[in-house]
């Protein structure tokens, strides 16, 4: 029902900033959960934040807290990742998730709660 696209990766020094965009389709984009995960070489995939349909609520991860600030646009269907401070740890290929359940719960947050990934878009910070 939600089908994300990831844009705005890049490559970047240490301690720059990029800003991820996710555009999803589906009309009923506004009552999920939106998140990002990401996937380090070598590594399996992190779930690093996510909002609430709604917006009102965010979760982060302590990886990325203090850092990184996810919002979102539900007039454009669109979900943004502001990342900023960027170390060599971030290098990842960051995907953008939808929620399973509309109009679900948000806490706790947990992974398995979301299940429609787009391509990603690979981030590469430079030390």
């Amino acid at each position: 029902q939600v089908q994300p696209a990831e844009s705005g990766g890049g490559l970047v020094q240490a301690g720059g900033s990029l800003r991820l965009s996710c555009a999803a389709s589906g009309r009923t984009f506004s009552g999920y959960a939106m998140g990002w995960f990401r996937q380090a070489p070598g590594k399996e995939r992190e779930l690093i934040t996510a909002v609430s349909w709604n917006g009102g609520s965010t979760y982060y991860a302590d990886s990325v807290k203090g850092r990184f600030t996810i919002s979102r646009d539900n007039a454009k269907n669109t979900v943004y990742l502001q990342m900023n401070s960027l170390k060599p740890e971030d290098t990842a290929v960051y995907y953008c998730v939808a929620g399973r359940n509309q109009y679900g719960s948000f806490w706790p947050v947990r992974a398995a709660d979301f299940a429609s990934w787009g391509q990603g878009t690979q981030v590469t910070v430079s030390s």
